[in-house]
């Protein structure tokens, strides 16, 4: 009964982060677009289309026309097709990276940070920026050299979130492997659950799927 009721207060914990606090607050700071306003609106719908069609066969009137807007006009916004591409990208990991860092402010112990990590990561990939994070994977060699190197410098700090709880845990005796290839591991399963997750099917929820690998890692 205690050990039910610490995992429900974490839980309440957690919740009350808002995500959409966070996005405002990103928002304000003009790391990322506001997906209510034009910029955001054009982000979202070429998530959609180069996830859909690929970024090589997506054109830029595909894009005008998804938001309804004459092709000239996507270029009030950004230069290229690329730049579109780099910002899907970007802005997608300064989301999620502040996502995870409030779930990690919200956790006490390594266990609590690590289950933080992977719920965060699941909701990233099954949840609103799911076709986003598709194209971060899928497209990366479509980003030129220097835009590579941009986005690589996000990634970086979104991996040491990770690293450091892995690695905490190890210190601790509860992961024997290796943290950097159990982060390995972690990122092909929770990448690959955008496959055959389906909530509506079994009823298994993001918090009972996180349940799962937690267990699956016997912590």
């Amino acid at each position: 009964m205690f050990q039910v009721e610490l995992k429900a207060s974490y839980a309440n914990r957690v919740a009350v982060v808002s995500q959409n606090q966070i996005l405002q607050s990103l928002i304000a700071e003009n790391r990322v677009s506001d997906p209510k306003g034009a910029r955001g609106r054009l982000l979202t719908e070429a998530a959609r289309l180069f996830r859909e069609k690929g970024y090589e066969r997506t054109t830029v009137r595909d894009l005008a026309a998804a938001v309804g807007i004459q092709s000239g006009s996507l270029f009030h916004h950004f230069r290229t097709k690329e730049e579109i591409l780099k910002a899907v990208m970007v802005e997608t990991i300064r989301l999620n990276t502040a996502l995870m860092q409030a779930a990690l402010e919200a956790a006490d112990t390594s266990r609590q940070k690590l289950r933080g990590l992977i719920r965060a990561e699941l909701e990233s990939i099954n949840g609103q920026t799911g076709e986003a994070m598709a194209v971060l994977v899928f497209e990366w060699r479509s980003l030129s050299a220097p835009s590579q190197g941009e986005v690589l410098e996000l990634r970086d700090i979104y991996e040491k979130l990770w690293l450091d709880v892995l690695e905490s845990l190890k210190r601790e005796g509860a992961l024997e492997a290796d943290p950097f290839v159990v982060r390995r591991m972690l990122t092909g399963a929770l990448s690959w659950t955008v496959t055959w997750y389906k909530p509506e099917r079994g009823g298994l929820t993001l918090d009972g799927l996180t349940d799962q690998v937690m267990a699956m890692m016997a912590l």
